[in-house]
């Protein structure tokens, strides 16, 4: 049963329970299965296959993406292990690459035609690029949110999926093609015409380092008493090689999924197809029982935190001394507000901060973490952002970077529908933080349009 579930959770990429009745426990066990009817056997180890799409289908797919004059691709955790071939079709084809969450490390954020992120937590250029684009091109993503796909018959559309239940469930595609991504790609990149014509790529790229210069512009803003954007974007450019990241479901990921440029070689993950609130401290912990030599970061809120990370922080004090490389960052965001929620409702329902459920208790994160053995480091005002992130990257034990972050600062999505502003106007009316929430607005608002000006 052991050997068969582990293959299962290999091979299905999906969780497998061994139920084991209490009687069954209790009889005596023995060396070898009979050789009898309806008796199981077993043996263990797991190879998984190399699956590549028909030529035929290939040939398709291929027809498609050469037609194509603006051609959009989307990444995804299935994508993880195509780095390489993602970039050489990607120039090939001149597209754009947009990254769904759990394929941010996919390809790296510096190169000039990514993207970003896409959907609510996504950047302008993704959204930019997947309603200007005439082909859609996803590779090992089940991306759930088709509002910002293009428009059904304004795209062509050719997917590589490796599970057939997922491929056209979020766009209808002309060409699905069942298969492992690198090696589909590297069956296909053979027959791809190399596009001549680079306006659309100089259209994106002229984009995307306009969309970054907003990124700082609003990081660099004014907050109450520190803006969370700015937390984010001075840790990006400290980031260790090799490092692995780690980000919990509040609103820590949206600056996770903006702010933080990807470089080659690093690792980042979060609860992508769940959102689960509290696995960003396990995964971090999980990140260094596997890769004991590299730098962890766990990107948290103040809610989660106290869910289920300050527990999480006693297995760190027991186990930190056995990893070869001790750092182990958790970026803590005491906002006192159960942020992401608080937003949703605001944008989605016109609901005002319900207080007796958002409001988080305040808690000594770093002072718990001293207390356990390791380090703690409160950070109350901006200019101790970066000096704070240093000391904490040159740690030589495990570090708790608690933040004092303004709930204010609205985790605005790359496009606003009328609807969206209409649930907001509603909210402002009876919100008590009000002044606050026009503030964050209006100056991230205008970041967008003329950075550095707010």
């Amino acid at each position: 049963m052991v050997d068969r579930s582990i293959r299962i959770a290999m091979a299905e990429r999906t969780v497998t329970c061994i139920i084991l009745p209490n009687d069954l426990q209790e009889l005596e066990a023995m060396e070898t299965p009979p050789r009898k009817h309806g008796t199981v056997h077993s043996g263990a180890g797991y190879s998984s296959p190399r699956i590549i799409p028909k030529d035929v289908d290939l040939h398709r797919a291929a027809d498609v993406l050469n037609a194509g004059e603006k051609v959009a691709m989307l990444v995804g955790a299935g994508a993880l292990g195509a780095t390489d071939e993602v970039i050489q079709v990607a120039d090939l084809l001149g597209a754009g690459v947009s990254k769904a969450l759990l394929g941010k490390a996919v390809i790296p954020d510096d190169l000039p035609y990514c993207c970003g992120p896409i959907g609510l937590l996504g950047s302008k250029p993704s959204w930019d690029l997947m309603m200007e684009c005439d082909t859609l091109f996803m590779v090992g993503s089940s991306f759930p949110y088709s509002e910002f796909l293009p428009q059904e018959g304004k795209a062509r559309g050719v997917q590589i999926e490796i599970d057939p239940k997922l491929v056209s469930i979020r766009f209808p595609m002309e060409v699905s093609l069942i298969g492992d991504s690198a090696e589909t790609l590297r069956a296909l990149i053979p027959l791809l015409k190399r596009k001549t014509d680079r306006s659309w790529r100089e259209r994106i790229e002229k984009g995307i380092k306009e969309w970054w210069e907003v990124l700082e512009a609003r990081a660099m803003n004014d907050a109450n008493p520190i803006n969370p954007q700015r937390v984010f974007w001075e840790l990006s450019k400290r980031l260790p090689d090799r490092c692995i990241l780690s980000s919990d479901s509040g609103s820590a990921a949206n600056w996770y999924a903006r702010d933080i440029k990807i470089r080659r070689g690093m690792m980042a993950s979060l609860s992508g197809n769940l959102a689960t609130m509290g696995p960003g401290v396990p995964y971090a912990i999980a990140a260094k029982f596997a890769f004991p030599d590299r730098v962890a970061i766990a990107l948290v809120g103040d809610g989660a935190m106290l869910m289920n990370g300050i527990n999480e922080l006693v297995t760190i004090a027991h186990e930190w001394k056995n990893w070869s490389d001790p750092r182990l960052i958790v970026l803590v965001l005491a906002n006192r507000d159960l942020n992401q929620v608080t937003w949703e409702q605001r944008v989605m329902m016109g609901d005002p901060k319900y207080n007796p459920s958002q409001i988080v208790p305040e808690f000594g994160f770093a002072r718990y973490a001293e207390l356990l053995g390791l380090e703690g480091i409160r950070v109350e005002k901006p200019d101790q952002i970066g000096p704070a992130w240093d000391r904490a990257l040159s740690a030589n034990r495990p570090v708790v970077y608690e933040v004092l972050t303004d709930p204010e600062v609205p985790p605005l999505p790359p496009h606003i529908t009328f609807e969206q502003a209409v649930k907001f106007s509603e909210s402002l009316i009876r919100d008590t933080s009000a002044p606050a929430m026009i503030r964050g607005a209006f100056k991230d608002a205008v970041e967008s349009l003329i950075p550095h000006k707010s």
